[in-house]
């Protein structure tokens, strides 16, 4: 008898999955299986978190039972992962318009984008209903993510049913889209995708196309939080805010501005105050707005607007420790504490603004204070891939008191302009140092190990380091081509030095995601694909090796030295003072052909020595990002099994993979199987 155990914290099983689906339907019934689940509120259609009341998404959990009784193949054979959500995602690819992030859209003129949007929602019969949603608008350069992520967690916290809007997903589509919390589950999803689908097919006529796809994102929006009567939605800019398809919107509760800074200047301006003429055209008369500080070029602008429009718009200081009162906010970084307290006057304007809080509250808090449910939901927010630390448990497991392999930890964090990787740098300085005391010498259980595997910057200590530990950090970056890394890597290296912190090797690797299709999380990924263009990683490599050594050390060759293989493992523990031009790898960076290939190297690296430490900051791109995570959570199932009375940790084999994938197709992730 063979038992294997996984955690069966809702919330854990999605950031392991990437899937909201913890839910059973009759028809997914299997022979030979016998399956109990609770199901996700995202897919229950319940009205509201009033029918679940003390339910929040962190404390659900699932209990699945499963027997087997087949062997690997048959499961192979008959459950294959579902393919009407991959038929989405093909559907929706066809909406891309741009080949390239920088491109030129399919829809020129300065209002014929929102006009479009208009007669989309008409036709989807939203017009009406969109008005009667409570929407919280947010715009800005750096922190809309984070400010919506915890508006969303302080509201659910109050009892409201919320949904919220947010992008881009890291891994799968239906990130953009939550409800109570979580991901809206597969089922729910296809349904209203495909009713926006058809009805929008319909209708097509030469002036009035398909939408490109933000434009169909953000209408399936609509529709998913009209559909499920939220009581509130926070509803993120996708770009810029006077001419984004979200800026329909004409009568929103409230309206937030993020820290403005330059980026995606092809589009808003090459000036701060462009750029915030652009983010100021979501403010609407009469409704309140609130701003963090920003440069007085950009403030300048918003009050212009502000004033233009006869609105206060008041200037939100960061939170402080006192106000905290001991809470730790659940989004890492100093810049947090700015975009939570912008989030807490968000609430705290649309509760007055909707009459909820003199109900909830009855103004029983000082504006030095913040209610319990305010402190509950900045220490509950979620946002991956900003300032998210992944411990690999493939790596980091031991049997017994014994050390298998050495520490794998990857620090991810999506920063992608001049200001965000300052903020990246000054992360990781701190949480890089924090962790040398997290010892990797033990696994005393199995949910220990998925609770501390994945965080968003939240160390829990332990005090059992094993001595003589190799520490290496190491860069894993890549960018796209609209992006300056002769600005981003010098800011990178040199914010984190004023910390004394180094990375003594990058490695500069492709993205796997295409800006040209939508895929999910259960989409195939190549390991390599021969023939690949590296030509912009040994660009940015380059300039990676001019900054160590302060001149031009790479020529033309390099590229055909790299295409002949990976590094040998000796790469890692050579000296950057080695550097020679007839070396086949220079000691301080290298390209690998592909971000799988990478993985796999860093993994083979520690296992090989259980001395060795690494530390990955990955970081440049938000695909970059999502391509790690996506990769780690195919791969990261601690599994504890009892074989014989004897317990060992081990890797997932052949069977638990068609496990894995078997729990994929019918939308489940089981707590226990018992085989």
């Amino acid at each position: 008898m063979v038992q294997v155990l996984l955690s069966n914290n809702l919330y854990l099983c999605q950031e392991i999955m990437g899937h909201s689906d913890i839910c059973v339907r009759r028809d997914h019934f299997l022979s030979g299986f016998t399956w109990m689940a609770l199901s996700s509120p995202s897919c229950s259609h319940v009205d509201g978190v009033k029918k679940l009341k003390g339910l929040r998404y962190r404390n659900m959990s699932s209990q699945i039972v499963g027997k087997f009784s087949r062997n690997s193949q048959d499961i192979s054979q008959e459950f294959q992962l579902p393919s009407a959500y991959e038929s989405a995602m093909e559907a929706l690819s066809t909406l891309i318009t741009q080949k390239k992030r920088n491109g030129t859209s399919a829809i020129s003129g300065p209002n014929q984008k929102l006009d479009r949007m208009l007669r989309y929602i008409k036709i989807l019969g939203l017009e009406e209903k969109i008005a009667d949603l409570k929407i919280i608008h947010v715009a800005g350069t750096k922190g809309k993510g984070s400010t919506c992520a915890f508006s969303e967690a302080i509201l659910r916290e109050c009892g409201f049913r919320t949904g919220l809007f947010t992008s881009p997903h890291l891994i799968d589509v239906r990130e953009r889209y939550r409800l109570d919390g979580m991901d809206i589950c597969q089922e729910n999803f296809l349904q209203y995708f495909w009713e926006c689908w058809n009805q929008l097919k319909a209708n097509i006529s030469e002036d009035l196309p398909m939408p490109p796809l933000f434009q169909f994102l953000t209408v399936l929006a609509f529709k998913i939080f009209v559909s499920e009567k939220v009581d509130v939605a926070i509803i993120e800019v996708g770009l810029g805010g006077k001419l984004d398809s979200t800026n329909v919107i004409k009568e929103p509760v409230v309206c937030g501005i993020t820290s403005l800074g330059m980026d995606h200047m092809e589009t808003l301006g090459d000036t701060l105050g462009q750029i915030a003429s652009h983010k100021a055209g979501i403010l609407k008369p009469q409704i309140p707005a609130f701003s963090v500080p920003q440069l007085s070029e950009a403030m300048e602008v918003l009050q212009e607007r502000a004033n233009a429009l006869k609105i206060p718009l008041e200037v939100v200081a960061p939170l402080t420790l006192e106000k905290l009162n001991g809470t730790r906010l659940s989004l890492s970084g100093d810049h947090q504490l700015s975009n939570a307290a912008l989030a807490v006057s968000l609430c705290k304007s649309w509760l007055r603004s909707t009459g909820n809080w003199e109900r909830l509250f009855e103004d029983a808090y000082e504006e030095n204070s913040l209610p319990e449910q305010f402190l509950r939901g900045l220490s509950a927010a979620r946002l991956s891939g900003r300032a998210q630390i992944v411990v690999d448990p493939l790596i980091n497991a031991s049997g017994g008191n014994k050390r298998l392999s050495g520490g794998l930890t990857f620090y991810l964090d999506g920063a992608h302009s001049p200001e965000s990787m300052y903020a990246c740098a000054r992360w990781f300085s701190a949480a890089a140092v924090e962790r040398k005391d997290l010892s990797l010498s033990s696994v005393t259980s199995v949910v220990e190990t998925m609770d501390r595997a994945w965080t968003n910057g939240n160390i829990k200590h332990c005090h059992n380091q094993e001595s003589e530990e190799i520490l290496k950090r190491v860069l894993l970056f890549n960018c796209m081509d609209a992006r300056d890394p002769q600005i981003l890597l010098p800011k990178l290296v040199d914010t984190c030095a004023s910390s004394g912190i180094y990375l003594s090797k990058a490695i500069f690797v492709p993205s796997i995601s295409a800006y040209t299709k939508v895929t999910s999380a259960t989409s195939a990924i190549p390991s390599y694909t021969p023939g690949k263009d590296l030509s912009w990683q040994f660009n940015v490599q380059r300039i990676w090796e001019r900054i160590i050594h302060g001149k031009d050390v790479l020529d033309q060759n390099l590229k055909l030295n790299a295409s002949a293989g990976l590094p040998p493992r000796e790469f890692l523990y050579e000296e950057t003072s080695h550097c020679s031009a007839e070396d086949r790898y220079f000691a301080s960076s290298a390209v690998f052909p592909s971000l799988p290939l990478t993985i796999n190297w860093l993994r083979d690296c520690v296992r090989e020595n259980p001395s060795l430490r690494l530390q990955v900051l990955v970081t440049g791109s938000l695909h970059l990002v999502g391509d790690v995570l996506k990769l780690l959570r195919r791969q990261r199932f601690i599994l504890k099994f009892e074989v014989d009375g004897i317990d060992e940790v081990a890797q997932s084999g052949s069977i638990i993979s068609q496990l894995i994938e078997l729990c994929y197709s019918v939308e489940i992730l089981p707590s226990l199987f018992q085989i």
